[in-house]
């Protein structure tokens, strides 16, 4: 029928061939082509519906992956699978159809290589959904993106190489004696790279904790490929190198489950002696009135120049999420009340001058 519509518009046969194929065959071709990318366009339509329901419910795993990456999928596939639908009806000279193939294998790899980075996000936002606040995983996921991402990407270059005829072995050899340079030339960089994936496995600290690193004290706001960040009590950011992290010694407040108060208290020495034997247990009652905080020893520690002195220890737990300031002066409000209460006065540092004058005794 095409040939008979051929001939009514006057073509001559002689003029109906293109690349040696008749025009009917391009026609076939072109409307293969446009029902492979309807029927995909169709297929990513109903996909996507499909994972936005499966979103709100509690199917398997696996189903939402699968219909997340069919609806997160680009044209170049939809390309990609036309123009092979297209070269199957065709016969084309050997150099159009091998460029028809590898521009075909190139857009196929484009999309795995897609697919590859939407399944590491699915994952990846999975996990930090189960975890919920983990700031330790937070703290490594722009690390484990990147180097993920990295790999994918580089072994799909070697493999689209491959495909259009480079020799993958002497190219990784070149590589390989050329990498030496880069990485001399790179050292810094690359040094802060591995330092940041130690930091990213290792994970001696999080998103959130007070650190104390040689002279700097801050908080955590950024763990980085290159750097992390902290924030300082004054308010400045400062900024660290991965490799001077790892090589310094860290101190970590955010990971201690406990932390100490160490209160000192002076009592007048004209205060009875009973109540100075009652006090050490006074003051325990008074810290074992807080909830959140674990007494440990009350004791008359020494006596000074101008007071007893008494020494008050005790450890406010979870200090990451209890204000230890703000126990230590609820505590310090009831001894203060306490010790008025029962008349013990505190001692402040004095002196006595005495003043002795020839032929009478001295004075005070």
């Amino acid at each position: 029928m095409i040939d008979d519509f051929l001939k009514a518009l006057g073509i001559p046969p002689a003029q109906q061939l293109l690349l040696g194929n008749p025009v009917h065959d391009w026609l076939l071709a072109v409307a293969l082509a446009a029902a492979a990318w309807a029927i995909l366009w169709l297929i990513r339509k109903f996909a996507a519906a499909r994972y936005k329901r499966y979103s709100a419910g509690s199917p398997a795993t696996l189903l939402r992956l699968l219909a997340y990456l069919v609806g997160n999928t680009t044209q170049l596939f939809f390309i990609a699978v036309s123009l092979y639908a297209a070269l199957q009806v065709l016969n084309l000279p050997e150099k159009f159809e091998r460029g028809g193939a590898r521009a075909v294998s190139l857009l196929i790899l484009l999309q795995l290589g897609l697919w590859a980075g939407r399944a590491l996000r699915f994952y990846l936002e999975k996990k930090e959904a189960e975890r919920g606040a983990d700031r330790a995983f937070a703290g490594s996921l722009d690390i484990v993106k990147f180097i993920a991402r990295v790999l994918i990407w580089s072994l799909l270059i070697l493999v689209a190489l491959e495909n259009f005829g480079v020799n993958i072995t002497a190219l990784l050899a070149g590589l390989g004696v050329g990498g030496v340079a880069v990485a001399l030339a790179l050292q810094n960089v690359l040094g802060d790279l591995f330092a940041s994936l130690s930091i990213a496995l290792d994970k001696p600290f999080m998103i959130g904790d007070s650190l104390t690193i040689d002279t700097f004290v801050g908080r955590v706001e950024h763990i980085g490929i290159k750097t992390t960040r902290l924030r300082s009590e004054s308010g400045e950011q400062i900024i660290l190198a991965n490799a001077d992290i790892v090589k310094s010694r860290v101190r970590n407040y955010g990971a201690q489950s406990e932390q100490r108060v160490l209160t000192v208290i002076r009592a007048a020495y004209d205060t009875p002696a009973e109540k100075l034997k009652a006090l050490p247990k006074l003051l325990e009652n008074i810290v074992r009135e807080q909830s959140v905080v674990r007494f440990e020893r009350c004791h008359l520690r020494t006596l000074g120049e101008s007071a007893f002195i008494y020494e008050l220890s005790f450890f406010v737990q979870q200090p990451a999420v209890n204000s230890v300031l703000d126990i230590q002066q609820a505590v310090n409000f009831r001894i203060i009340d306490e010790l008025r209460a029962r008349g013990i006065d505190f001692a402040y540092p004095t002196q006595q001058l005495l003043v002795e004058r020839r032929g009478e005794p001295p004075e005070k």
